[in-house]
């Protein structure tokens, strides 16, 4: 099963890109953690990448697809995967197509824009191992640390309230036309985001089983 998640910043696909990856036992590829973990390294991409990131800002296609190219390469998305934060763009959708890339279901989970500010001004996460937590749909163990390594928590720069309204206004222009695009092939699914993250979970699997 091969599967693109689109929707807004902070419509909670990460987070069903993580369920959906226990569950049929295929690896979750968010080019933002990709990004980040090369922004952590300080690597060439990392440092080419970080100045768009810092201002709220798409990475560029041409950083963006050489990064999906190395990573679906790898063995464990043999049997499928679902791409998280990617495409973001028609031209990016056009790169994967050329890639010949054939993709399944297409899932757009849709949220309106002023309960993602809400959600992202509450959302924290661990600058060493990137789980993404919420202080109040997904609070960590103690508020404060991760659950998982310990580290304490941070909120991104890109969560903050002017950011959201930048990035919010960039996903309308550019990857919203994903739908239309995605829409055309007969693979779009149109999830609405729940108040439960597990009655969208249940939505979502049923839209990539149906």
């Amino acid at each position: 099963m091969k599967l693109i998640f689109l929707g807004a910043p902070g419509a909670g696909k990460g987070t069903q890109a993580e369920v959906v990856s226990e569950k049929l036992h295929i690896p979750a590829i968010s080019t933002g953690n990709i990004i980040r973990e090369a922004l952590k390294n300080g690597t060439e991409l990392g440092l080419r990448a970080k100045e768009y990131m810092d201002a709220g800002k798409l990475v560029p296609d041409e950083v963006v697809i050489d990064i999906i190219r190395e990573r679906l390469a790898q063995p464990d998305c043999a049997n499928g995967f679902i791409l998280d934060g990617f495409p973001r763009t028609v031209p990016q959708a056009e790169a994967l197509d050329r890639m010949g890339v054939e993709i399944d279901k297409v899932v757009d989970i849709e949220v309106p824009d002023e309960k993602i500010a809400k959600r992202m001004a509450g959302r924290r996460v661990c600058p060493d191992c990137g789980a993404s937590y919420h202080i109040e749909y997904k609070p960590s163990k103690d508020g404060k640390t991760c659950s998982l390594c310990g580290a304490e928590l941070v909120q991104r720069k890109d969560d903050h309230p002017d950011v959201v309204a930048d990035r919010l206004r960039v996903y309308h222009e550019q990857t919203e036309p994903l739908k239309d695009y995605y829409g055309k092939t007969g693979k779009l699914k149109i999830v609405i985001g729940q108040e439960e993250v597990a009655d969208t979970t249940r939505m979502t699997l049923e839209a990539i089983e149906a």
